[in-house]
């Protein structure tokens, strides 16, 4: 390897500077609740599943694309482990009952393919469940996609060293320290066997029809802002912003008598000081 191409290998990539980061970002919302309003008026139904390896960076995009948006519209859903019940259900039983409705758009912060990961990863489910879900799961997608559902599926890719430093973080920030599971602290001790277990589902689940898409989340504000854009580039819409709204005139309060403030529990005022 010749020192130049070894010098370009090495090169780190420049992070993007806060404030043109804040003011993209902030378009990227912009246009988000244009498309929410577009995705209500016509009815539409979106599916975005995000998944990759914990730590990836999934919630914090989801967190700002779904900062400014309704959730009557936008919501966000993040099941945990099933109940005993649910285990006898059909797999993908309890996912579809969060499936969006004409008009709203559902965001899967982890999904269905929890049993390509985690479960299979972890044992906490049988080679035949496995094997059946591998089978099943692209069968399922174009159905939703049949059905009329817009289907987006996310893959965040963090590397080693790189999700080793956010757990660490996580270690000693009290505001983080939530996010460090038992689960996310055992997963470091099986990185090759969920990368196979990632290979082995990109096989058989990146179809035509709903195709993965990899974000590359080592810079955090970089797969923000790179995930937005190409989530909006997906659906298209139009701008159907309302025209200037006027403030119609309060009421009178003609003939409305105030209850006494003393009849009122107010909360403690304590700030300012």
């Amino acid at each position: 390897m010749t020192k130049k191409s070894e010098k370009k290998k090495t090169r780190k990539i420049k992070k993007i500077n806060n404030k043109i980061y804040e003011d993209e970002l902030l378009k990227l919302q912009n246009e988000l609740i244009k498309l929410q309003e577009w995705v209500r008026r016509e009815g539409l139904k979106v599916v975005a599943v995000f998944e990759g390896r914990d730590a990836a960076g999934k919630g914090g995009v989801i967190k700002r694309m779904t900062q400014h948006l309704s959730p009557r519209i936008c919501r966000v859903v993040a099941l945990p482990a099933p109940t005993e019940r649910q285990q006898t259900e059909w797999y993908f039983q309890r996912y579809v009952s969060h499936l969006p409705a004409a008009g709203e758009i559902v965001l899967f912060d982890r999904s269905w393919y929890n049993r390509a990961g985690v479960e299979r990863v972890m044992g906490f489910c049988t080679d035949d469940e496995y094997r059946e879900f591998l089978r099943s799961c692209p069968e399922f997608e174009r159905m939703l996609v049949r059905s009329g559902i817009i289907l987006i599926k996310y893959w965040f890719s963090v590397s080693d060293e790189e999700q080793d430093k956010r757990f660490h973080s996580r270690l000693i920030e009290p505001l983080k320290r939530w996010k460090l599971s038992p689960m996310d602290l055992e997963s470091r001790t099986r990185w090759a066997d969920y990368s196979q277990a990632k290979d082995v589902m990109f096989a058989h689940t990146d179809i035509k029809q709903a195709p993965w898409y990899v974000v590359n989340s080592d810079i955090k504000k970089h797969a923000r802002l790179n995930c937005i854009s190409h989530f909006l580039s997906l659906i298209p819409y139009e701008d159907i912003s309302p025209v200037k709204i006027k403030l119609p005139k309060r009421q009178s309060g003609q003939g409305y008598v105030r209850p006494p403030l003393s009849d009122q529990t107010f909360v403690p005022e304590i700030f300012p000081e």
